[in-house]
C-alpha cells in the first residue's frame, strides 16, 4: 500500500465528514486508506464514520490520550509506505497528494514534506513552514518578533528545505516516522510537530516545503481557548528545551518568565479580541443544483444567487457571503478562488459533496460554524 492517511478526531464530528470526503477524493485510483483515531469525542463523530464511511479504519480511544500517542496508535496499525498526519478540520486539494509525494519521491534524503495551508478566510497560514524554533527565537516571537520563527526564505509557492512543520499536515515515509520514534508522548498538545521535525533533522534527513498544493485548515476547531489549552502550548515549548537543548539556570529561568508573561498577554488578547461582524450586501452560491439553494435560503432565511464558477470574472465579488457547492465545484478551484476573492469583505463557505450543511470559519484562531440544511 502506499499511503495511509491517519486523522486525528476530537468533537469535531462536520468538520471530519468534510475532510474524509475531501481525502477520499483526492486517493481516488490510489492503494491508500484512511485510519480516524477519535480520542473519546462525545459527540456522534465515530457513529457518523461507522454509518457514511464503513471502509475508514476507526480507532475508538475510551480517554482523550492527547496528539501524539493517538497517532502513534494509527500509525502503529498503518499499512502504508507513506502515513500523512492529518488534522480533522483540514480539506485537501484533489491533487495534494499526488502531488506530494511525486515531489518527496524526487528529493534526495528527504524526511517529512509539508504544504501550503490556508485559513478559512483564504489566507496563508506562516506555518507552513517554520525555522527552528531556538529559545532566543521563541522568546522573540513570544513578544510579537516573528521574522526569524517562520521560514521566510522560502515563499509561499515554492519549494524547499525547512527545519519545522506543522502537525495539521505532515507527510513522511512510515520508516522514517518508527525509525524515529513517531511523536514524544511527553507532549499532551501543541510542541510534538516541532519535536518530531527536529528528530527527523537530528537524523540525518531534510524536511521540505511543498507551495504548489493547497490544503485548508480551519485551524483551532479541535481547540477549546481554555486555561488547559494556554498551559499545554507554552508548556510544551519548555519540554522540548529541557529535551533538546543544554539545561542551565539562565535558559530554564529566561524561558520560564517568557512563556509566563506570553500566556498572560496571550490569554488577556483573545478574551478582550472582538471583530467586529462584516456588512454583508449579497449572498452568492455557486452552484447547478437549484432544490440545494432553496434547501439553504429556506433554512437560513436568507436569499442566495446562484451563480457559476466564472461568475467573479463577469462581476466584482465583494462584502458578500460566498458558498461553494464541493460536487458543482472542486477543492482545488474552491482554494483558487478564496485566493482570489479575499481581502474584499467576502465570508467563505463550503457545501462538502453528498452533505446536508455548509462550513466555514472566519478568523484562523476561533471556532468555525456549521449550518445543517
Amino acid at each position: 500500500m502506499k499511503l495511509s492517511v491517519v486523522i486525528l478526531n476530537y468533537n469535531v464530528r462536520y468538520f471530519l465528514e468534510q475532510c474524509i470526503r475531501s481525502v477520499q477524493k483526492a486517493i481516488e485510483n490510489w492503494e491508500a486508506e484512511i485510519i480516524v483515531i477519535d480520542n473519546d469525542s462525545e459527540d456522534d463523530s465515530c457513529q457518523m464514520v461507522k454509518t457514511l464511511f464503513p471502509n475508514v479504519v476507526l480507532i475508538e480511544n475510551r480517554e482523550n490520550v492527547g496528539f501524539s500517542k493517538a497517532n502513534n496508535q494509527a500509525v502503529a496499525v498503518a499499512k502504508g509506505e507513506y502515513v500523512c498526519i492529518l488534522n480533522p478540520d483540514t480539506a485537501v486539494s484533489e491533487d495534494t497528494f499526488r502531488q506530494a509525494i511525486e515531489y518527496a519521491e524526487s528529493v534526495e534524503n528527504i524526511g517529512a514534506l509539508g504544504v501550503y495551508l490556508m485559513d478559512g478566510t483564504g489566507n496563508f497560514l506562516p506555518e507552513s513552514k517554520r525555522n527552528l524554533p531556538t529559545p532566543r527565537v521563541s522568546l522573540m516571537k513570544l513578544s510579537g518578533f516573528t521574522k526569524k520563527y517562520y521560514a521566510r526564505h522560502i515563499s509561499e509557492t515554492s519549494n524547499g528545505e525547512v527545519d519545522v512543520l506543522v502537525g495539521a499536515f505532515m507527510l513522511l515515509k512510515r520508516s522514517i516516522y518508527n525509525e524515529v520514534g513517531g511523536f514524544d508522548e511527553d507532549y499532551f498538545m501543541y510542541g510534538e510537530d516541532i519535536d518530531l521535525s527536529y528528530k527527523i533533522t537530528q537524523a540525518g534527513y531534510k524536511n521540505q516545503y511543498l507551495g504548489s498544493t493547497t490544503v485548508l485548515h480551519y485551524k483551532g476547531e479541535s481547540t477549546k481557548k481554555d486555561d488547559a489549552y494556554f498551559e499545554r502550548f507554552y508548556g510544551a515549548m519548555q519540554i522540548f528545551y529541557r529535551k533538546h537543548f543544554n539545561k542551565n539556570f539562565l535558559l530554564e529561568s529566561s524561558v520560564s518568565a517568557g512563556v509566563a508573561l506570553a500566556k498572560k498577554a496571550r490569554k488577556i488578547s483573545s478574551e478582550t479580541k472582538v471583530k467586529p461582524p462584516p456588512k454583508l450586501e449579497r449572498n452568492y452560491f455557486f452552484t447547478e443544483n437549484i432544490e440545494l439553494l432553496e434547501k439553504l435560503s429556506a433554512t437560513t432565511a436568507t436569499v442566495f444567487q446562484m451563480v457559476s464558477k466564472n461568475v467573479h470574472s463577469q462581476i466584482v465579488l465583494k462584502n458578500s457571503i460566498l458558498v461553494f457547492d464541493a460536487e458543482y465545484i472542486s477543492y482545488k478551484e474552491i482554494f483558487h478562488l478564496m485566493k482570489q476573492l479575499k481581502g474584499h469583505n467576502n465570508l467563505f463557505r463550503i457545501r462538502p459533496p453528498g452533505c446536508n450543511f455548509i462550513i466555514g470559519s472566519d478568523q484562523s484562531d476561533e471556532k468555525g460554524g456549521v449550518v445543517v440544511f
